[in-house]
């Protein structure tokens, strides 16, 4: 039997049937589309969803990447069960999308990406926002996602969309190959109509695999793991994405192991666990970076190993082993691993533990390193401490005002900028999915969009979106859908001026802040005169939320309180103090290899280079 559809509408039905299952919790594979249409989806994909509306909700986007981001914080949120597709016009509603597949790709995050192509048929040439290249006529701006996909493929005819769509449903379902997916679907295919075997639009499950460890791998993990005399557990997101932060208690309590994290593991233990120190890296804790640095045997849960996780490869000593537990055999290699574990995150860690179990390993006492925590918990009081009610407030402050608010249910979503180190060093996470920082691509505008994504997954949770003010500038548009949908988002905006992060960063490599900061310019041509006179709070407003702006550290704590109780959104914004000597945030706890000038007739960069030579001849590669 056959039915008779256009290629959007097999499309759309298709994806309505696809669903996941993982321990027994099913989700829809993609649960809503958002889209913005033009002449290269409208008649096609746009069609479709209308001609049946209750077969897959829709969601009305503002800004082609800033969709892709609310897609990935809706996947994030769901643990990778669920995602949403995205729909865009061929031309610049396409090459937008191309940033928030580089996001969702970079951090093994599903979403499935439409955008409209130039006609199949060529019936003329060129036609409007077609690439033309002289050399291929096969090429259109879709290409540019071939490198930041997953998976990637033209549906140049409506047949095609068959093999297409489920290679594309097995990627998004792939817990070692999930990313952007992209199904780059010409206008006139999209529109042109083809008899679809019925079983095509069947309701499948597609079930989340949870590989085991191979027996070899695993008696050489655990014997390893038995002998070492200082090992050290760094948890990635991969713990998060395998739901395996249970496992994790059990392992590192049967073991007695410390457990670090990176931004995208931060939560998988709370706290105030005994075995968590913290965030590890050029963010991290002092405790953390100091077991690093001693640890004959690193065990890495979900890791990827990144240069903030290594300190750009000066973190750990000479001679450290590494167990690499990982779903992907790609990184489970990382830091040329001797013990690599592929296997899921929870089966992995379970596995561990029996085998632990079976070679009768003792515990290690957890007191050892007790003190370094509870010193570094004063270093975070002090920074939070507020001593003068009436006076602005600092960054730090802000968030020990939030610190003091939020419970367990609360997310804090945020991605770039100086919140990251801030948030990666001193936020009491309380438990899993509270901390949300995108650290993976760092995308500045991913915060608002995010927020949006993982209110749709769970309107019921608090979910605050934090951002300075060069982010906010990068991609506020999204805030008009969580009006338009009634989403009570909770946004603090904290105005600092400019770039303040890559402003401190500048200092330390010698560049003196140049083009960081917003500020008139000069008598000579430089960013030096007043601050500008831009109102993000009142651009906010224009945009449909209500909006507080609290002057003092006393005001804050009570807008904070009126913005966590509110029902439709709600901005905080905050007008920061900038001053290094009050800021209260403790430095960098490791280093970052960020290149300096060799050569240069400034004092400052020539200081910095002196200071760059020193640190990188303690670089290593474990081999």
């Amino acid at each position: 039997m056959t039915v008779r559809l256009t290629t959007a509408q097999a499309l759309v039905r298709f994806l309505a049937a696809q669903h996941t299952e993982r321990d027994g919790e099913r989700h829809r594979l993609i649960a809503a589309t958002w889209g913005i249409f033009g002449h290269g989806n409208v008649a096609g994909i746009g069609q479709a969803l209308v001609e049946d509306p209750g077969l897959m909700p829709f969601h009305q986007g503002r800004n082609e990447q800033a969709m892709v981001h609310a897609a990935v914080g809706h996947a994030r949120a769901t643990g990778r069960l669920s995602a949403h597709a995205v729909t865009t016009s061929i031309g610049p509603g396409a090459t937008n999308l191309v940033t928030g597949a580089a996001l969702a790709t970079v951090n093994h995050l599903p979403v499935l990406l439409l955008p409209g192509d130039t006609f199949a048929a060529r019936p003329a040439d060129p036609v409007l926002q077609q690439l033309q290249l002289p050399h291929a006529g096969d090429v259109s701006v879709n290409d540019c996602l071939r490198p930041v996909s997953r998976y990637f493929d033209r549906i140049t005819r409506p047949e095609a969309l068959i093999p297409a769509a489920l290679e594309a449903a097995r990627v998004l379902t792939d817990p070692a190959a999930t990313g952007a997916v992209t199904l780059a679907l010409p206008q006139d295919v999209q529109a042109e109509a083809y008899d679809w075997p019925e079983e095509f639009f069947a309701e499948r499950t597609w079930r989340i695999r949870r590989s085991r460890p191979d027996a070899g791998e695993l008696a050489a993990a655990a014997r390893a793991l038995a002998r070492a005399e200082r090992p050290l557990v760094v948890a990635g997101g991969g713990v998060r994405h395998s739901a395996a932060e249970d496992a994790l208690r059990a392992f590192a309590e049967r073991a007695g192991l410390p457990v670090a994290s990176t931004q995208a593991g931060k939560g998988a233990l709370p706290y105030d666990h005994p075995c968590d120190v913290g965030g590890i890296g050029h963010t991290g804790t002092a405790p953390a970076n100091a077991l690093a640095r001693a640890a004959d045997l690193v065990i890495g849960v979900g890791t990827r190993f990144t240069d903030f996780t290594t300190a750009s490869g000066t973190l750990f000593r000479p001679g450290a082993r590494f167990l690499n537990l990982n779903v992907t055999g790609f990184d489970a290699h990382k830091q040329a691993a001797a013990l690599p574990l592929v296997a899921d995150a929870r089966e992995g860690l379970a596995a561990l533990t029996d085998a632990l179990d079976g070679l009768g390993a003792p515990p290690r006492p957890v007191t050892a390193w007790a003190a370094g925590k509870a010193a570094w918990e004063r270093r975070v009081d002090a920074a939070y401490a507020a001593p003068d009610d009436t006076a602005r407030p600092t960054q730090t402050q802000v968030l020990g005002a939030l610190d003091a608010l939020v419970d367990d249910r609360d997310v804090l979503i945020n991605a770039a900028g100086s919140l990251p180190g801030d948030l990666h060093r001193l936020w009491r996470t309380r438990a899993p999915g509270q901390y949300h920082v995108e650290y993976g691509y760092s995308c500045m505008g991913y915060e608002i969009p995010a927020a949006v994504g993982v209110l749709l997954a769970d309107p019921s949770r608090p979910v605050w979106a934090l951002v300075g003010d060069g982010t906010y500038l990068m991609n506020p548009t999204e805030i008009v859908t969580a009006v338009q949908e009634r989403l009570p988002l909770r946004l603090v905006v904290l105005q600092n001026h400019g770039y303040a992060s890559i402003g401190g960063l500048s200092e330390t490599v010698g560049a003196e802040r140049y083009g960081t900061d917003y500020r008139f310019r000069d008598a000579s041509g430089g960013f030096t005169g007043p601050p500008l006179p831009v109102d993000l709070a009142a651009n906010a407003a224009s945009l449909g939320m209500r909006v507080l702006r609290p002057r003092t550290i006393r005001d804050l704590r009570e807008a904070l309180a009126d913005a966590r109780g509110a029902t439709d959104p709600t901005c905080v914004y905050v007008e920061t103090e900038t001053a290094d000597s009050v800021s209260g945030a403790p430095p960098a706890q490791a280093w970052w290899d960020v290149p300096v000038a060799e050569t240069s007739t400034r004092p400052s960069a020539v200081k910095a280079r002196e200071e760059y030579d020193r640190h990188v001849t303690v670089r290593r590669r474990h081999l």
